[in-house]
């Protein structure tokens, strides 16, 4: 699944079990404050502070987590409700405590808490804002200066790169994310708040981590500050987002259960989430997700889930159906399980068959077309096996569908779950015709993750492939791959632009500012008629190269947000190339605004 999930995909009231050295989940106020309240000496040995940390063994104990600095000295974290929300329930009992390294290393090492789990004083002050802000038709004083300051520190991690946004450079992203939040700007927060997850996944070398993925965070989190402060009516509200996602009464549901997927994310949240359908077409989740590891999310779907007094697992209801009366339903789809719901096991669906069957018969240009203009990025296909094709990330499938050459990749490398293991099993089925389920992959082929199949040997069984696994003798006797061979596409060299768009991010303003570095890149790029991307290119890196100097030869601080801005200009403009080449790809006639 993507790298950050939607807040109301949270599972609400669990003790988590953190990833790393089992730290709890710490509110970004908190880490802003510890780490703000260190001396210029103690910053410098902060990153060296956090790492010495993790090393250390930790026990939890109730609400407390506790760390042992030394023989002697232990450092004690205080959660109640599973997060801490405020600088003293981080307790350390060296000599220069309160001012010592370790609170603030303690801090910077936990995940980052989901705004939900603020203390209920500042909840509600940002929920205040928000309503006092909604009625405005621009945006006020306070939201263009939170608006700035989140611009100013997404610039200063973007200007370092992962190798040098330390954790002085995330604490001032997380300080501007909770000043935004209190703004009532919770979409500028959460961008915010990715960022440096991100950023933390990076620099720990999370195998869950991807380049690709930060630096769209880091897009989201530029560009929404970059625009709010000058827009108005409709395109205001959407920038500012909302800080929890209401649930709406549905009445009474009949649902299909589809598949289950598991869930583990670079920000340290695991769990799973199962897609149903009712009876139209619309799909409808039931999620148990909560800061972990890949235990957490091969467990989940064995738990029962949250909806009602069933007690179906996720796996379970992946094959089965459920009645829901006094439903509640986020716009996102999810399920609520507030005390007025109720649901009870029902009869599930065969894929091939009704009602589930409408999923496969929605054309596929549209069910892209649908993706690309911001709905689900399910795709339900109906594909034939031709074998594997090698990519740079590893081999993926090779499948006809409706004439398109397809590619299907593993959707999550975690060495726990079991995608690779299962397509590559799958590649030995070639000639197989099957219905499987995947996630767009917007490119300029036709790619996609794929989520769940139908039984390589028996149709009307199917298979989530992030959770159940494989064996040779669930392969067809008859089957034999197919030699497959990936088609030769003449592919704009795009690429030479989002290349150092991506560099830019890990190695921040200095790996683009070598001279010589893109020598006759732009010219290439304008000479195959991208003349757009030719001079952002060049922009990005004269922008990189600008630094004056003083009448002593020694070089002045560098306009962090020039740099920005040429940068953000070039990562929109590749967004928005991608998406047409990938629905030119895809057959859909019209690109979606």
């Amino acid at each position: 699944m993507s790298p950050d999930l939607p807040p109301d995909h949270l599972t609400p009231g669990l003790t988590p079990d953190s990833p790393g050295p089992g730290l709890p989940p710490v509110s970004p106020s908190v880490t802003a404050e510890l780490v703000g309240a260190l001396s210029p000496r103690l910053r410098k040995r902060l990153d060296a502070g956090i790492a010495k940390l993790a090393a250390r063994p930790a026990v939890r104990d109730g609400d407390t987590v506790r760390i042992a600095v030394d023989d002697d000295t232990d450092l004690e974290l205080h959660a109640p409700g599973g997060t801490v929300t405020s600088a003293d329930a981080i307790r350390c009992g060296c000599l220069l405590a309160p001012d010592c390294l370790h609170r603030a290393a303690a801090a910077s090492a936990a995940p980052v808490a989901d705004d939900a789990t603020e203390p209920p004083r500042k909840a509600q002050e940002a929920r205040q804002a928000q309503q006092e802000q909604e009625e405005a038709e621009t945006a006020g004083p306070e939201e263009r200066a939170a608006a700035r300051a989140v611009f100013a520190a997404a610039a200063a991690v973007l200007e370092a790169g992962t190798d040098g946004a330390g954790a002085v450079l995330q604490a001032e992203l997380l300080r501007a994310a909770h000043t935004a939040r209190l703004a009532g700007l919770p979409r500028a927060s959460a961008a915010a708040v990715s960022v440096v997850t991100g950023v933390r996944a990076a620099r720990s070398a999370d195998p869950a981590y991807r380049l690709a993925d930060l630096a769209d965070a880091l897009g989201g989190a530029l560009g929404v500050a970059h625009r709010l402060p000058h827009a108005t009516g409709a395109d205001l509200a959407r920038l500012r987002g909302t800080a929890r996602q209401p649930y709406r009464p549905d009445g009474s549901l009949r649902l299909y259960g589809l598949f289950s997927e598991p869930v583990l994310t670079a920000t340290g949240y695991a769990g799973a989430v199962t897609w149903t359908a009712d009876a139209e077409g619309r799909l409808y989740t039931v999620s148990d997700v909560a800061p972990g590891g890949p235990g957490r999310a091969t467990d989940a779907a064995d738990r029962a889930v949250r909806i009602g007094d069933t007690s179906l697992t996720h796996r379970e209801l992946a094959r089965a159906g459920l009645a829901v009366s006094g439903a509640t339903v986020s716009p996102t789809g999810r399920l609520g399980a507030g005390a007025g719901v109720r649901a009870v096991r029902a009869s599930g669906a065969a894929w091939r068959g009704e009602p589930l069957d409408r999923l496969w018969a929605v054309p596929v240009a549209d069910q892209v077309a649908r993706a690309l203009d911001g709905g689900h990025d399910l795709l339900f296909l109906d594909v034939t096996l031709m074998g594997t094709v090698r990519e740079a990330t590893g081999d993926c499938l090779l499948a006809d569908c409706a004439g398109l050459p397809l590619r299907l990749a593993t959707a999550h490398d975690a060495p726990a779950l079991p995608y690779r293991d299962n397509l590559r099993l799958l590649a030995a089925a070639g000639g197989s015709g099957l219905r499987v389920v995947a996630r767009l992959a917007p490119g300029p082929l036709p790619r996609a993750l794929l989520l769940a199949a139908e039984h390589p040997s028996d149709p009307a069984a199917r298979v989530d492939l992030g959770l159940d696994r494989l064996q040779h003798a669930d392969l067809p006797a008859v089957k034999t791959p197919a030699a497959a061979s990936a088609p030769v596409v003449d592919e704009a060299p795009l690429h030479l632009l989002r290349r150092r768009v991506h560099q830019a991010v890990s190695g921040g303003r200095r790996v683009l500012a070598f001279p010589g570095s893109a020598a006759g890149d732009g010219a290439r790029l304008r000479r195959v008629g991208l003349g757009t991307a030719g001079d952002l290119l060049d922009g990005l890196h004269a922008a990189a190269a600008d630094r004056a100097r003083d009448a002593f030869g020694r070089l002045l601080p560098s306009d962090s947000g020039r740099f920005a801005g040429a940068w953000l200009a070039a990562a929109v403009y590749t967004g928005g190339v991608e998406r047409a080449l990938c629905a030119q790809a895809w057959g859909v006639s019209a690109v979606p605004a």
